[in-house]
């Protein structure tokens, strides 16, 4: 199949997509810049899973990210208000997934639990009280979920403008 024919093959999946995540990447950044003078890799790597060409994919994702997001966060939180121990994130990490896998049950962005929890334990580690662990891995969160709702916002933007077929079922998939 020769490239062009690939465009039009998947109604410019591709072209879409990238289109939605230069947009999105470009708020993103500039709030995230703007707000918090901070790095905004977390939100941008957020939006980025939530978004999709099909707005009915990045609903599910939205779901299970936001979800697992809040999940891991609170259990990272819970770790750090325990105590300090050499087992902290071992014991978070295994908690989120086990808390993730058997209540949540939502199995789009599963793994988003436990990389939660690691980024809010591990902020802690760095900090030497833990209300600076507190405000640092509520910061990151923020951000995560900050980066979800542009994502969403912006399959959903799109979708609207430039609406999209249903994906149609092909031997390939």
């Amino acid at each position: 199949m020769k490239v062009t024919e690939r465009f039009l093959a998947d109604d410019l999946r591709g072209v879409r997509y990238a289109i939605n995540v230069f947009v999105a990447t470009t708020v993103v950044w500039l709030v995230v810049r703007v707000w918090s003078d901070s790095n905004p890799i977390w939100a941008v790597s957020s939006m980025i899973a939530t978004s999709d060409p099909q707005l009915k994919q990045s609903m599910v994702a939205f779901r299970g990210r936001l979800l697992n997001t809040l999940l891991g966060c609170a259990i990272g939180l819970l770790v750090i208000a325990v105590g300090r121990t050499n087992w902290e994130l071992p014991m978070a990490l295994a908690l989120s997934v086990l808390v993730s896998s058997y209540l949540i049950r939502i199995p789009t962005m599963w793994r988003q639990a436990p990389i939660t929890a690691a980024i809010i334990v591990a902020g802690g580690m760095q900090h030497h009280d833990k209300l600076s662990a507190f405000e640092n891995g509520a910061i990151r969160v923020g951000e995560v979920i900050f980066g979800c709702l542009i994502g969403i916002a912006s399959a959903w933007a799109l979708s609207t403008i430039w609406p999209m077929p249903e994906k149609r079922s092909t031997n390939k998939e």
